[in-house]
């Protein structure tokens, strides 16, 4: 054989290493799904419109969070690290889960703390913590906790808002967490979702609901920024002062 290669050889062959360098998948974080930016934007489109064909199509709603969330969640990350407790939520990893949560402790927790409101949601709603969708589209390790964080957090934001899960309630929560977190998923949702209501639930809403779920938006410190897990005995009320978050209508 010859024991160099011409220019153009040379030039082909560091093409082709090119191109197979930028075909390689690689996986982030258990469960992650390498996609490339048309294949997100399809995602997208796809994810949209059945969510706003059926709200409770809660597995297209968070693949429509995590294919629209590239400017939200570097922001929401980046709150967190200027943040004493998000810093050390970010670095200790925290998730919600029932493995994790020690339910008859936060059931025996006096009455209007966040722990036991929390399970007393939980249980009138019959709804699981375990139902939120690890992330698989979030091309940064980083950032796909971050909005891991935020969907365990959700039902949280319901708790300190009196909100329940009917679709009146995910209207208001989804107002207030559109302020919050900037998140295009948040901001379809609040915008859209006030089609499937009545017209007397329209008028509280537009009337009472909406203004207070954007001003308490507004007024309230990150959300993410709070360990809740570290705050399970604080009275509610105590914790949405402490927030920022307005009395309910």
């Amino acid at each position: 054989g010859r024991a160099c290669l011409s220019r153009t050889e040379l030039r082909a062959r560091d093409e082709r290493s090119g191109e197979e360098e930028v075909g390689v998948s690689y996986q982030l974080y258990p469960g992650h799904i390498p996609t490339s930016s048309l294949q997100k934007a399809l995602l997208a489109a796809g994810s949209a419109i059945m969510a706003l064909y059926d709200p409770y199509r809660h597995d297209m709603v968070a693949v429509l969070g995590e294919t629209t969330g590239c400017l939200a969640l570097p922001s929401l990350r980046d709150k967190m690290k200027h943040h004493p407790e998000g810093y050390r939520i970010l670095q200790e990893r925290p998730c919600i889960r029932l493995s994790t949560l020690d339910m008859a402790r936060l059931q025996g927790l006096p009455a209007g703390s966040l722990g036991r409101e929390y399970v007393r949601f939980l249980e009138h709603n019959k709804v699981s913590p375990d139902t939120r969708m690890l992330p698989k589209f979030v091309d940064d390790e980083e950032l796909a906790y971050v909005i891991q964080r935020y969907r365990e957090v959700h039902d949280l934001m319901h708790t300190l808002l009196g909100m329940p899960t009917n679709m009146l309630g995910e209207v208001v929560v989804k107002w207030f967490e559109a302020v919050q977190t900037g998140l295009p998923m948040c901001v379809l949702g609040a915008a859209f979702g006030p089609v499937h209501l009545s017209a007397r639930k329209l008028q509280v809403l537009a009337t009472q609901l909406v203004p207070w779920a954007i001003q308490s938006g507004r007024n309230a410190s990150c959300i993410l920024n709070v360990y809740y897990e570290q705050r399970w005995e604080q009275p509610v009320e105590s914790l949405r002062e402490e927030i920022g978050i307005l009395p309910p209508p």
